[in-house]
């Protein structure tokens, strides 16, 4: 056997999410895999970094390499439960490892596992006729078996989408108890986040920047301060706000 190509995927559906949560997840299972990452939303029905990885992933596959494909949760393969099983079978009948971190029972290997050890149990027996029947049964525990997968992917699926819809229901639940509490929600008009990073970095801009009680440029003191200019000009203004 070859050396496996290991591909992890990583998508983030709204820019509320961190991409870096699955990509240490993937990394952390599978230090050597070469992980595409894409932005995305149920809106747009383009994801062209996906497309050129299945396209790579279908040829080397077709040359007859061994590719492993991984993703942290099974809603990160496709919008929905029926594009994802149409591209499970597909990938999985052209050989290739499909693995599923949070869903580990419908990794490929599972369902691959279950159909050796089928074949071994129903080996040729040199009869023409016996063989023609073995060969219809086989065809039908294969059939068998992915129907298995499809309905685990279903219900991967829908368990997924239940529990973000029952966080986007608490969340406005949480919101509305506190609007009705006459809090503020969310970040006040004019208000600013402060970091650890932020109150450092504005500490050696009050203290060696011209514009306030140092001799730096601003160019020196972007460096010094090892932020990107637009951030240290934003420090500036609310520092000069205050």
């Amino acid at each position: 056997m070859g050396k496996t190509i290991i591909f992890g995927y990583a998508r983030i559906s709204t820019m509320k999410q961190r991409i870096e949560r699955q990509v240490d997840n993937i990394r952390r299972e599978y230090p050597d895999a070469v992980i595409i990452t894409e932005e995305y939303t149920g809106t747009t029905t383009d994801r062209p970094k996906w497309n050129k990885l299945v396209e790579q992933i279908k040829k080397e596959a077709a040359n007859g390499k061994n590719v492993t494909l991984v993703f942290d949760e099974v809603s990160r393969m496709s919008r929905n439960a029926a594009e994802g099983i149409e591209l499970y079978e597909e990938l999985f009948n052209m050989g290739v490892n499909l693995v599923f971190l949070k869903e580990p029972h419908i990794n490929s290997s599972v369902y691959r596992d279950k159909l050796d050890r089928q074949l071994e149990k129903l080996s040729g027996t040199g009869s023409r006729a016996t063989d023609k029947l073995l060969d219809t049964m086989l065809s039908a525990l294969h059939e068998y078996t992915i129907d298995i997968a499809k309905e685990q992917i279903g219900i991967a699926f829908r368990t997924a989408q239940a529990e973000v819809d029952y966080l986007h229901q608490r969340t406005s639940e949480g919101v509305k108890k506190a609007q009705a509490a006459g809090k503020q929600v969310g970040r006040a008009k004019g208000s600013t986040i402060e970091t650890k990073k932020s109150i450092e970095a504005k500490k050696l801009i009050q203290k060696h920047s011209r514009d306030f009680n140092g001799t730096l440029s601003d160019v020196d003191c972007i460096k010094l301060a090892g932020i990107a200019r637009n951030t240290y000009f934003k420090y500036k203004r609310e520092l000069k706000a205050k």
